[in-house]
This record gives structure tokens, sequence and C-alpha cells, in this order.
């Protein structure tokens, strides 16, 4: 969704933190089984509501993919007490801005207010799970939408299809092969019947986590909180995606040809579900290989060599699994094939050499810094506390994770490189301007 501009504020920063912030929270479930995490904060007279819905693309139809971003749009069409259009007219006239965003694992909505209009993001999120009005009009208009947003983010943009087309060859089976934006042709066919059971399916309180932090008093808040959702019915359980994606065996290569100027190269390697001990380090080589000036991509295939534009490495970590993707724009005349040898070249040393004890303590204060950094919003406390206990089941680990992160050594650095950066674990695009096709 397009985030409102209306407020003078951005997100307040709260309280200086320590090297390691511990934040305070409650939580508890209501009877009807949705979950409810409170951080209490007086610092500024700000508030975050957000509610965060484990339902993302892996949960979809594999026939009707986009169901759950297409939700993320037409859940602000209005409700049975909110006019089509006035979602965010109540936001605006609050002084407040709202957003929601959809990933292959969940769908997550919320407003920063004033904490004198808390009651209103209450009321509205309460609204959005009980009361949405889901019709034709409604579901036309945001399909039209979708189309355009599809247009601008895929179609049209340069290399705009790289996670589209490195996940659908990475994975057969799992339903992380396909993108949360999904088929605009599975959106057009479906039925008005289809997307009241998916909302009927999903947006139930036992499917919910609702995460508030900011200005507000514990005790006042519990009671709003559950005159607003403590009516709301509890749903059926909703069954987990079980699929187990099988083992890369051997590499998988392609070409695609796109609407750019430069040729890149995209790998993927297939790495394990987020929270495993082995995502941290590969977080870290990816911070080693690629994070700011310094990194080993940038100085050597941009700095010294100059055969790349940019090169970066980033872990796209998931609930189940994910890739560990590399992402190399060419510069000039340099060829592909040479960029990739320069690439698996520098991979290779990580493999062989331990890190020097200087770039392992650069990775460390990076990687706390990062860390910490999630913590300087109202907002970003509140979702990080929903993600943690929707995915790992202890929002606790917002003050323990920056631990298991810390406990990575250089030793586990190169194990993982040894492990995941092998050519049968693979998937490796030549994308290339399409008049040489």
């Amino acid at each position: 969704m397009k985030k409102l501009s209306i407020i003078a504020f951005v997100y307040a920063s709260l309280n200086a933190f320590s090297q390691n912030p511990q934040i305070k929270y409650e939580e508890y479930d209501l009877d009807n089984g949705l979950h409810v995490i409170l951080h209490e904060d007086h610092s500024t007279p700000i508030v975050g509501v957000s509610v965060m819905y484990h339902v993302g693309a892996k949960n979809e139809d594999p026939n009707r993919t986009g169901f759950a971003h297409f939700f993320e749009h037409l859940l602000f069409e209005g409700t049975e007490n909110i006019k089509r259009g006035e979602f965010f007219k109540y936001i605006e006239n609050a002084g407040g801005q709202n957003n929601a965003n959809t990933t292959k694992d969940r769908t997550f909505y919320y407003e920063v207010l004033p904490s004198n209009q808390l009651e209103l993001g209450l009321w509205l999120e309460s609204e959005r799970m009980l009361h949405a009005v889901i019709d034709q009009e409604g579901i036309d208009t945001q399909r039209e939408v979708v189309k355009e947003e599809k247009r601008l983010r895929v179609d049209n943009r340069p290399y705009g299809s790289v996670f589209a087309e490195l996940f659908k060859r990475a994975y057969k089976k799992h339903p992380y092969r396909w993108e949360p934006i999904g088929s605009m042709d599975h959106l057009n066919a479906a039925k008005k019947e289809e997307f009241l059971a998916f909302y009927k399916k999903f947006y139930v309180p036992n499917n919910a986590v609702l995460s508030i932090a900011g200005d507000f008093d514990t005790k006042a808040l519990k009671k709003q909180i559950k005159s607003y959702f403590g009516s709301i019915p509890k749903g059926k359980e909703v069954a987990r995606v079980s699929i187990v994606e099988p083992e890369m065996k051997q590499e998988i290569r392609d070409t695609i040809y796109d609407n750019i100027q430069l040729p890149g190269l995209m790998q993927a390697y297939r790495i394990p579900a987020q929270g495993t001990p082995d995502s941290y380090a590969l977080e870290m080589l990816g911070n080693l290989l690629s994070s700011g000036e310094s990194s080993r991509f940038n100085k050597k295939s941009v700095q010294e060599t100059e055969k790349a534009m940019f090169v970066a490495n980033f872990p796209y970590s998931l609930e189940n699994s994910g890739l560990s993707i590399v992402y190399a724009i060419i510069n000039g005349e340099t060829k592909l094939d040479e960029l990739e040898a320069e690439i698996a070249s520098e991979i290779e040393k990580v493999k062989n050499e331990l890190i020097s004890d200087e770039e392992f303590q650069k990775l460390r204060n990076s990687i706390e810094s990062d860390f910490i950094y999630n913590f300087n919003s109202v907002i970003g406390i509140a979702e990080n506390l929903a993600n943690y206990h929707m995915y790992f089941g202890d929002a606790n680990l917002i003050n323990t994770e920056l631990d298991r992160y810390l406990k990575v050594t250089k030793e586990d650095i190169q194990r993982v490189a040894k492990k995941y950066f092998v050519k049968e674990n693979r998937v490796v695009l030549y994308y290339l301007p399409k008049e040489s096709n």
C-alpha cells in the first residue's frame, strides 16, 4: 500500500538504547485466540497499532495465487461501518499515517497515531477483522490497482522479475515458488465467493497478533482491547504449510531477456529457515561479501577490477526456508562469465581462508548496529514483537536474538559458505537486454 505522508513527524525516536536494548512488554491471549502484545513507552505521545495475520503467498491455492497480497489492498475498501474510501480519511483527520505489506509468510497492517487517537486504531483494525465488506465493486477496483502495481513494480521495472524468476526455479513443490503479487489471470478468474472464503479462513483472531507500542496505559488499554476484539468469533484452526522442498541436486542455469540496458548476473543458493543457527551465519556472510564499500565484492569487482557497477549478496530468509541471492550488474564491456568467475573466486576465498579478526569485528559491529536500528520507532518495535511471536512463539527474542548473531564464529561463516554456496545448490540467471535476443 502507498504510505500516507500526512504528519509532520515520521517515527519518533525512543529513548537512547544501550548496546543490547531491553524491550519491556506484556502479552496474553483473548478467549477467541487473538494474541496481544503491549509495549508501553511514554517517551513520545505516539502509538503504533498493528495486526499481523499469519497468511502470506505460501498459504494460497496454486490456482489462485496473489490472494494474500490482494487482500492487503481490498481490506482498505471499507467495512459495514466504514464507507468506501473513508479508511484513510479517518487516519488523515487524526493526524496519523498507516500502511500494510504482504510477504510469502504473513500480512501486516498498522497505524501510527497521536496517543490520544489510540482508540481509533483499535476500532479500524477490529472493523477490518470482523466487518470487512467484500463486494464486486471493491474486488473490481482493487484488481485494477494490483494490475497497475504489477506493471510498475515488475513488468516495467528493469530486473523487476528477478525474484519471480529465481524462486520459480529454486522451488518446484513448495508454494514459495510464486511471488506475493501472484497471477493476474488467477485474480481475474476468481469469484467473489472465493474471496469471501479466503477472508473467513485467514482473517480470524486466532490467526492474528495484535501488537501495540507507545504511549498508553496498559491497564486501560486492556479493557479497550477486550471491548473491540473480545467478541469477534474464533475461526477454525489454520493448517500450516507442511510441504518440504526436495534438496537441490544440480545447478539450474537460464537466460532472461529483459527491458534493460546493462546485463546482470543473478544467483540464488537455497538456505535453511529463518531463526536456525545457520541462518545467522549466512546473514553475516552476506554482510562480509557485500555490505558497505569495504565489503569483499565491492572492493574487488566495483573498485579494483571495475567489472561491476553493483554487486550484492543478501539472504531472503523465510519461515520454511529461503534463498541467499547474489545480484550483480556489469560495468562497461565486461562479459557476464568474467564477472561470474570473479564473484566465484571471492566466495572460494571465504571457503578456504578464515576471515581476519578486523573483518570479523566489523561484521559484529554492523550486525549490532542494524539490530538496534529496528527499535527506533514504535511500529518497528510492534512489528518485531509480532514477528517473533508468530514465527518462533517467543516474543522475547526481541531482547535475546542479538546474542544468536554474536555467537556466530569465523569458523561458522566459513562452514556455511562451504555448505550452501555450492554449484549444485544454486540457480544462475544471465539477464540480457531484449535486443540481444
